[in-house]
């Protein structure tokens, strides 16, 4: 059978990149299943993109945001028609199992639904003016085009944070997915597309960092959203500033899960196995670290053991299967080389560690869920990002000892607590240094209509989500309106009739 092949969205239509280069997109769980073939875009792809979203932008600034809101509101509409063939496409494309691609479907489909009522809610502030007959007030206005960069792990979900507020506020978008999963946003982009977004407001550039590059580094782009390592983000950062343009960053996590004496061990329990091994432990959010205490240490670690050995992997269409494959080889390399890592910097592999290839898994990209005992805080295990199924278990004697090894790395997206102290509960809110705090639920499940992002290296100040991602992709701009009649000066005039 031929592989079918895929084209960019610009300018309106379907395009063949003018590179005339390809590259297959394949399952992870079987690398004998070719999706299809899919363009690596270059700059003058970009650049064509580039024009068009500036038509788009000049046509779609002016459509009042309310009707831009239906838009979106048909978008999850035909979403949740289309939930369950999106999802399956999505585990085939990325390899989460069935159940986490269908939640990656609900987040869109709740985004959409959020934004298309934001856009009767796109509030400025009306104010007193200092001087008599006079009004004074600001207002949300779309800033221009915006170029979104996604990752491989949220193929539907964050493209969705990005584009729909985006697009509410006014923008035209140009989106270059992850080239891991360019499928995923071709079905999205004929969904935006289908609901009645005009063509030329929505771009798709497939390609890999070329592409992405290009697209950060276009004057007509001033507004960059990137969601992915913080290597690369601190090189988009630096092309940003440089070139003035507006950019969030979404980066890396060294999340914790605390376990203290007094916690409700089963509870804690189901939460470690669904933070470190949900994804394949491919999310910024997920547990890669469990700080116990040492009332309960080892009692924990041998029930975390027996319960994760359990776990089995596989195909993630596949009923029964519980941890899919890493995204691809070069992924299952770095996790391999971490576990080597940790070895030799004196911690135990208490499971796992290797490789499964056993069977049908011979064909895909699988890594054993692992973890790691005996961790110190010094490793770089306890300290650097993995994105993999790897678990570094860290003892500690208190609560305070606890939020201090929490802390002490250079990332600051999650973070969980399992205690049944309220008073420890809230001080865990107030003195963990991240972005994201969970009381008695794992560092993972953030919920689209609040505010999603972190400190330090995770991120640059900015968030995904809820209500402040709208002051993101908008301007405040300033009007007065002065009906006196007759020249008054502010500040030389103020309280004068």
């Amino acid at each position: 059978m031929a592989v079918q092949r895929f084209l960019n969205h610009i300018g309106g239509a379907w395009v063949a990149p003018t590179t005339g280069r390809y590259a297959p997109n394949v399952n992870p769980a079987d690398h004998r299943d070719v999706i299809g073939e899919f363009p690596r875009s270059g700059a003058a792809d970009v650049q064509a993109a580039a024009a068009s979203a500036a038509r788009g932008f000049a046509q779609w600034k002016r459509t009042p945001a309310p009707l831009r809101g239906d838009v979106l509101r048909r978008v999850g509409d035909l979403l949740a028609g289309r939930k369950e063939e999106i999802a399956t496409l999505m585990t085939r494309e990325m390899g989460k199992p069935l159940a986490e691609t269908r939640g990656d479907v609900q987040e869109g489909i709740d985004t959409a639904y959020y934004a298309a009522t934001e856009g009767r809610r796109l509030f400025g502030h009306t104010v007193p003016s200092e001087l008599a007959n006079k009004w004074a007030m600001s207002f949300r206005r779309p800033i221009g085009v915006a170029g979104l960069v996604t990752p491989f792990n949220f193929p539907l979900a964050i493209p969705t944070w990005k584009a729909f507020p985006a697009l509410v506020c006014g923008n035209s978008v140009i989106l270059k997915p992850a080239e891991d999963v360019p499928h995923t946003a071709h079905v999205l982009v004929e969904i935006l597309l289908e609901a009645g977004l005009p063509p030329e407001v929505i771009q798709l550039v497939h390609g890999d960092g070329e592409a992405g590059q290009a697209l950060v580094e276009h004057p007509g782009v001033p507004v960059i959203s990137f969601t992915g390592s913080t290597e690369t983000g601190s090189r988009v950062g630096e092309t940003c500033g440089r070139l003035h343009k507006r950019l969030s960053l979404e980066m890396g996590g060294k999340n914790a899960q605390i376990v203290l004496d007094d916690a409700d061990l089963e509870l804690a329990l189901e939460g470690v196995l669904w933070g470190a091994f949900g994804t394949t432990g491919q999310r910024c959010t997920a547990t890669s670290r469990l700080i116990l205490q040492a009332g309960i240490h080892d009692r924990f670690v041998t029930m975390l053991h027996d319960r994760a050995k359990a776990l089995r992997l596989g195909d993630g269409r596949v009923a029964g299967t519980d941890v899919g494959p890493l995204i691809h080889e070069e992924s299952r390399e770095k996790v391999e080389r971490y576990v080597g890592i940790a070895r030799e910097e004196g911690a135990s592999v208490a499971l796992g560690g290797s490789r499964a290839t056993a069977g049908a898994l011979a064909h895909g990209t699988f890594f054993d869920p692992t973890i790691l005992v005996g961790v110190a805080p010094t490793h770089r295990v306890a300290r650097e990002e993995i994105f993999g199924p790897v678990l570094s278990v860290l003892r500690v004697g208190s609560a305070e000892e606890a939020f201090a090894l929490n802390n002490d790395v250079a990332y600051g997206l999650s973070s969980s607590v399992y205690t049944r102290d309220v008073h420890v509960a809230f001080r865990a809110m107030q003195d963990l240094d991240n972005g994201i705090t969970y009381v008695n639920a794992p560092t993972i499940g953030a919920e689209a209509h609040l505010p999603f992002g972190g400190v330090k290296q995770t991120g640059n100040g900015h968030r995904e989500g809820g209500w402040e991602v709208y002051e993101f992709y908008s301007e405040t701009k300033v009007g007065y309106v002065d009906y006196s009649g007759r020249l008054q000066r502010a500040q030389l005039d103020t309280y004068t009739s």
